[in-house]
């Protein structure tokens, strides 16, 4: 059986992926919060990676997949992952990387796709980079590099800000220029599953197959919750229509793993 960790299962990928995996895999979790289901969880390790090399807990614990879902200190997270390739290349591990559309995000013409050249503005879109060139230089089996969207979700960290912000009557910024695909949770956990299973090697973008205007999405899935004329405040950083959009071409998955726009405003409310 396979062993997995999960670095960041405190979080809100990170979690999802850990309910979705351990009754399939002995999976195990790292956490950074003093929240008391994570300290009695006797699977999960508390884990701070500015104090502590992640090396000590890999050679304990001995996981043939590690997935990265951590989140904090960007120069810190460089460093872990890589001590995370010195460990994946001495033993029998891979590392599955989750990244961001933002690794595009210097590239507004069209949408991006798995093999595309990378390029960014952002820091946080460099700071993917960085990491994902690391894992480029790998052999193919040793890695997975799984670049997502915007992901939502019932109880997802964005959905509860959309709620939020229309509850004290703040303005939801949106951005009518911007067209975007997105992902909902549940989908984002049944895939990485998948790709587990099935041993698959490579980039995989995981994002809805169609497009979206990034403003139409946000008033959709407040629609959808229930709010109707939400208070918007438009941002127009262009006089043309830009892309923030990672969508698959070279790494398909099977049909009943791909998600649509659709399915995503639906999945933004528990039914």
């Amino acid at each position: 059986m396979k062993k997995i960790l999960i670095l960041g299962a405190s979080g809100f990928i990170g979690n999802a992926l850990y309910k979705e995996l351990c009754s399939y895999f002995d999976t195990y979790g790292t956490y950074f919060t003093k929240e008391e289901p994570f300290q009695n969880n006797k699977k999960f390790f508390e884990f701070d990676q500015e104090t502590e090399n992640v090396s000590i807990l890999l050679e304990n614990l001995k996981p043939t997949v590690i997935i990265s879902a951590l989140r904090g200190n960007f120069n810190e997270q460089v460093h872990t992952h890589y001590s995370i390739i010195e460990y994946i290349l001495k033993h029998e591990c891979k590392l599955i990387f989750i990244s961001s559309a933002n690794v595009f995000d210097a590239f507004t013409n069209y949408p991006s796709y798995e093999y595309d050249k990378t390029l960014s503005q952002s820091i946080y879109g460099r700071f993917k980079i960085k990491i994902e060139n690391a894992l480029l230089r790998l052999p193919n089996h040793k890695y997975n590099i799984i670049r997502l969207p915007m992901v939502f979700g019932a109880n997802s960290p964005r959905v509860l800000e959309i709620k939020n912000k229309i509850e004290f009557g703040e303005a939801i910024e949106v951005f009518p220029n911007v067209v975007v695909n997105a992902t909902e949770i549940s989908k984002v956990t049944q895939q990485i599953h998948y790709i587990i299973n099935q041993q698959k090697q490579g980039v995989f973008h995981l994002g809805s197959s169609d497009l979206t205007h990034q403003h139409d999405l946000i008033t959709d899935i407040a629609e959808t919750l229930g709010y109707k004329n939400p208070l918007l405040k438009q941002v127009y950083d262009s006089n043309y229509d830009r892309f923030l959009a990672v969508l698959p071409k070279d790494n398909l998955l099977p049909k009943n793993l791909q998600v649509s726009v659709q399915q995503v405003i639906k999945a933004s409310v528990i039914l």
